[in-house]
């Protein structure tokens, strides 16, 4: 599938989120989700080699840019221990993406209303 038929696609709903728990519509329930137009999955912070610091790579957000994210939600954690590099920021404002980065259930919140219209990617981080 090439993102350019992604962009055409709506990026999942989370219909629910707890501590260590998100449900995502066509994606079932798991603990912390990669969403972007047309999909999803859950996100193994191993494959990348992420921890909560230095946080969120460049490398986590590749598989949204390619699949037609135009916004992206990046979530710190419910207790704000997920951070994000610097690079990642960098990246992002270079690339002339609109980002946010907020608490796990804002994140989810402001998602949801934005994927309404937008075709928008998240990580989303369901613990600390």
């Amino acid at each position: 599938m090439s993102a350019e038929n992604d962009k055409q696609k709506s990026s999942p709903h989370i219909t629910h989120v707890s501590w260590g728990r998100m449900e995502v519509e066509g994606l079932g329930a798991g603990r912390d989700f990669k969403l972007y137009p047309g999909g999803g999955r859950p996100w193994d912070w191993r494959e990348t080699g992420t921890h909560h610091v230095p946080g969120i790579q460049p490398a986590d957000i590749q598989e949204l840019l390619d699949h037609g994210s135009r916004v992206v939600i990046l979530s710190r954690g419910m207790l704000l221990a997920l951070q994000t590099c610097p690079e990642t920021l960098q990246l992002l404002r270079e690339l002339g993406i609109t980002y946010h980065v907020e608490e796990t259930t804002e994140a989810v919140e402001h998602y949801n209303q934005l994927a309404q219209t937008q075709p928008i990617g998240g990580l989303f981080h369901s613990t600390c």
